[in-house]
């Protein structure tokens, strides 16, 4: 096969790699291997310009080898033969002795300088830098006009591939962040919990930039959902909601992030924003509900304990008010708790320490009020009846007991167990009367759990119930 020929098929198999394939990798390596065949070089060596870093990376090379477990070699444009071809968008030809040229670059793991001739030609594509690739010989040779075109003809159909390459590149980047999205709205719209929402969020993005670890921040400094580790760099992402900042979705990992990474990150940031937002409607509308349901219980209590004071007799009225006063008082206390601590648990034994200080005052004058609690937790559900039971058992022994009055809260297997004591008449002196029917049946409607009264040098009263 003549010269022209083997020009005539290099151009040919070619333009058929180039319309085969979108994997450069594979495509460099099958260019490498035929220019070298066709143009009788001893190597060949592609390389591929990364914008980003403003660098030439070797991508495939004929002929020789790179040295395993070294760096890649690379180059700026106008370093190196190579680089300078790329730089000035020309062909360089040097026929003999290339690596003594005060432009040559040296790499120790390549073994460049065994090749006398080098023809090194820019990979363009309409004028943008895409690449360089060069034809290298052992003996000195000079390269001749119809060689040189030959090669700028090849890195142009190279050009192409590269273009096509990242053509499909972005077109497979714009399904893969359409998909994120798309999983991040689905997870926000079906989602009627903040945390789900979120948590979706965190993983879709750190899977959608190949991130190391992701977390969400809100306004107040509060870090939510934070996933995997953090890497060499950072993109703080703002969370927008009606023109105002409500927190910051940062990614981390080891490389740089794009132009497009960054794009698709405000994206997915604004989904944020309208999940919590969404979110925390969601949890006011449900809150508010709750409250209106305790409320509403709440006042069914009061109205049925007055229609039992009503139907006692010889009651008293203006004691039956002051009753009435501080019961509605014991549930007022319930939900300030409730409030303070945004929390669906009461801890009992700051709710008994509020009760106590406050019916104390009003009833507790030469008394003297020792108090013994462990921490209780138990739903605000119940936390009513219990404050309303506490409230009837301190306000009868500061009202008929004697001058010491013990409180006593512990939890033992599950249970709590309440007592109040005082060491004036015993049980069986006592008169039942409203408050004491008002606790019994608190006691066993409410909280399930028993009452016992008993003697304990004057009346202790006792309730045991299940947590």
């Amino acid at each position: 096969m003549n010269r022209s020929e083997r020009h005539l098929r290099l151009v040919t198999e070619t333009i058929a790699a180039v319309n085969s394939t979108l994997d450069l990798g594979e495509l460099f390596e099958l260019i490498a291997a035929k220019v070298a065949s066709a143009l009788e070089a001893d190597a060949c060596f592609v390389y591929l310009y990364d914008e980003r870093a403003d660098e030439l990376v070797l991508r495939a090379c004929v002929g020789s080898t790179v040295d395993a477990m070294t760096r890649t070699p690379k180059m700026r444009p106008g370093e190196g033969i190579t680089g300078v071809a790329a730089a000035e968008r020309a062909p360089v030809m040097i026929a003999r002795a290339a690596h003594l040229d005060p432009r040559f670059k040296y790499f120790p793991n390549l073994h460049e300088e065994q090749y006398e001739s080098i023809l090194a030609v820019p990979i363009l594509a309409k004028e943008r830098l895409e690449g360089a690739l060069n034809v290298r010989t052992i003996e000195p040779r000079e390269f001749d006009e119809a060689e040189i075109d030959l090669l700028m003809a090849i890195a142009g159909q190279v050009a192409q591939a590269i273009e096509n390459a990242k053509l499909y590149e972005h077109a497979q980047q714009r399904v893969a962040e359409l998909e994120a999205l798309a999983r991040i709205s689905e997870a926000v719209s079906e989602s009627l919990y903040l945390e789900e929402s979120l948590e979706a969020i965190v993983k879709t993005t750190m899977d959608a930039v190949q991130a190391t670890g992701a977390q969400i921040i809100l306004a107040d400094g509060q870090t939510i959902w934070p996933e995997g580790k953090g890497g060499a760099y950072m993109v703080r992402t703002p969370l927008r909601w009606k023109g105002r900042q409500i927190g910051e979705l940062v990614c981390e990992r080891e490389t740089p992030f794009t132009e497009a990474e960054r794009t698709l990150l405000t994206s997915i940031a604004h989904h944020a924003a309208v999940a919590l937002e969404h979110g925390r409607a969601v949890m006011r509308g449900v809150l508010a509900q709750e409250i209106h349901h305790r409320v509403k219980n709440n006042l069914q209590t009061v109205a049925s304990m007055l229609r039992l004071q009503a139907r006692s007799e010889g009651a008293d009225p203006r004691r039956a008010l002051e009753d009435s006063a501080n019961r509605i008082l014991a549930i007022a206390a319930v939900h300030e708790v409730l409030t303070e601590r945004r929390e669906d648990d009461v801890d009992l034994g700051e709710l008994i320490d509020r009760l106590r200080r406050m019916i104390v005052q009003g009833l507790g004058a030469g008394k003297h009020v020792e108090a013994r609690v462990e921490t209780v937790s138990l739903a605000g559900s119940r936390a009513t009846a219990l404050a309303l039971v506490f409230s009837e058992l301190l306000q009868n022994a500061l009202e008929h007991g004697g001058d010491d009055v013990r409180i006593e809260l512990s939890r033992s297997n599950g249970r709590a167990v309440l007592s109040v004591s005082d060491n004036g008449i015993g049980v069986g002196e006592a008169k039942p009367g409203t408050g004491l029917s008002i606790v019994e049946a608190l006691v066993r409607d409410e909280l399930k759990g028993t009452l016992a009264l008993g003697d304990d040098d004057g009346l202790r009263a006792e309730v045991t119930f299940p947590l």
